[in-house]
């Protein structure tokens, strides 16, 4: 923020503001949208495509665009006309903002893996940035989007005001001080793998959200979408699969004393969450000190004696923070978060009740399915199917409640964009065989086949 701000007056003073289009118009993008347009005036939200015109149309009209000055367009050539006239566009086709020479970055707001795949794969080809809200998406594919993005000589980024972005400033500033981080934590009010629309209809009506988005939040999908983003991004490891995951009605630096260093060590840090912890619903990170004189200062700068020192940001204000991720990318070229580096967590897919042979798995935030953290390799290695992919996948054969699935499992959608993307992903980012298991091991893992972490209800 140090320097974007900067930016951002320097940008102002040229008359000319970073033209924005954007892909969705839900909860979040339409909060965004409504305090830029009042408070963010470098940047000009000119273009919005959503399946639901009205929906976008409304949008603009909350955020105080006058209704003559909103126009809808169905072609590239009424798009250029409406935009040199100073209008707001809405469209519901996709490719005429990737292909608009007069938008120069986009945010992607859907939550949705294989529509966010097209749009971006779009966007990339057509020389876009990509400021993306979408952590289905980056969980499941990001890293080869990054190295399509870099190919291309744009950005494909994670954003500022959403957990991984804000994890992300965290651990740039404790690593600009020399330490190292050992834990990115996330915490929540609630965590209930068993959650589904049904159960979180009454909590998003109240918030205007929808309730498949939130039973995404309360079953941990989410939020083990945004800690794969992180662990992928900083280079971390899950310690078990599904994390740790404590319940800690206490101060966030508690958790200081709750981690083995040596295992931390071992495996170069880890991603985690916890429940119910103050403050919330924010981020910590813990990090240790490399050397005598560090840990000198950090005691006397009150964090205590080590060996881990628990720093935080106590807020993640999304929509009123999305617009600053805009400007670092189009100002500053600043990626907030995301590497091209090999992935070290998958999301993967388990069933949030019994499953039949020859049902059709339903979306994110659904009846049939949660998220998982789970490490790459051994995701890789036990052909576990990455939840990103599990929409519109027929079932080979039941499954039982809380059992992951595997690629044998399931019968994919033909024509899958994001599937595509998630093989070429895999064939460049290889992993070594899976080690050989003993007999012994190998009936322990058949006879207790679920999934080794807590729920809190």
């Amino acid at each position: 923020m140090i320097i974007v701000d900067r930016a951002i007056s320097a940008r102002l003073q040229t008359g000319r503001p970073i033209v924005v289009g954007m892909y969705g118009i839900g909860f979040m993008g339409r909060g965004m949208l409504i305090n830029v347009e009042r408070y963010t005036k470098v940047l000009h939200i000119a273009a919005i495509c959503n399946r639901n015109i009205e929906r976008a149309i409304s949008a603009f009209a909350a955020a105080g665009i006058d209704r003559d000055d909103i126009q809808v367009v169905t072609t590239a050539s009424e798009m250029s006309r409406a935009l040199d006239l100073g209008k707001r566009v809405v469209t519901d086709d996709p490719s005429l903002i990737a292909r608009s020479a007069q938008i120069e970055v986009v945010l992607e707001t859907t939550g949705h893996v294989e529509y966010g795949a097209k749009v971006t794969l779009e966007c990339i080809a057509n020389g876009k940035d990509i400021v993306s809200l979408n952590v289905e998406l980056d969980a499941t594919v990001g890293q080869l989007l990054r190295v399509k993005a870099e190919q291309a000589n744009v950005i494909f980024s994670g954003a500022d005001g959403d957990q991984p972005g804000v994890t992300m400033n965290l651990v740039r500033h404790i690593e600009a001080m020399g330490l190292r981080p050992l834990v990115c934590g996330n915490i929540k009010g609630l965590q209930d793998r068993y959650r589904n629309p049904t159960t979180q209809e009454s909590f998003a009506r109240q918030w205007n959200q929808t309730p498949s988005m939130v039973a995404s939040f309360a079953d941990g999908t989410k939020m083990t979408a945004e800690q794969a983003i992180v662990a992928n991004a900083v280079g971390l490891k899950v310690s078990q699969r599904g994390m740790v995951g404590r319940e800690h009605n206490g101060h966030v630096d508690d958790l200081v004393d709750f981690y083995d260093i040596d295992q931390l060590r071992e495996l170069g840090g880890i991603v985690d969450y916890v429940v119910g912890t103050r403050p919330s619903p924010g981020v910590y990170v813990l990090a240790e000190a490399q050397d005598e004189n560090q840990t000198f200062f950090l005691n006397l700068g009150k964090l205590g004696k080590g060996p881990l020192y628990s720093f935080y940001t106590a807020w993640h204000l999304t929509t009123l923070e999305f617009g600053i991720s805009i400007a670092r990318v189009a100002l500053c070229r600043d990626v907030v978060i995301g590497t091209t580096k090999a992935p070290s967590v998958d999301v993967i897919a388990a069933a949030k009740r019994s499953l039949k042979k020859g049902e059709i798995i339903d979306g994110i935030g659904g009846y049939m399915t949660y998220g998982v953290g789970e490490n790459y390799d051994i995701s890789r290695q036990q052909n576990l199917l990455p939840m990103g992919l599990a929409e519109n996948c027929r079932l080979k054969r039941d499954i039982a409640i809380d059992e992951a699935l595997t690629y044998d499992d399931v019968e994919p959608p033909a024509g899958s964009v994001v599937h595509a993307l998630r093989h070429e992903q895999d064939l460049l980012f290889p992993v070594a065989p899976r080690p050989t298991v003993s007999p012994a091991a190998s009936k322990a893992n058949e006879q207790n086949p679920g999934l080794a972490f807590q729920t809190f209800v």
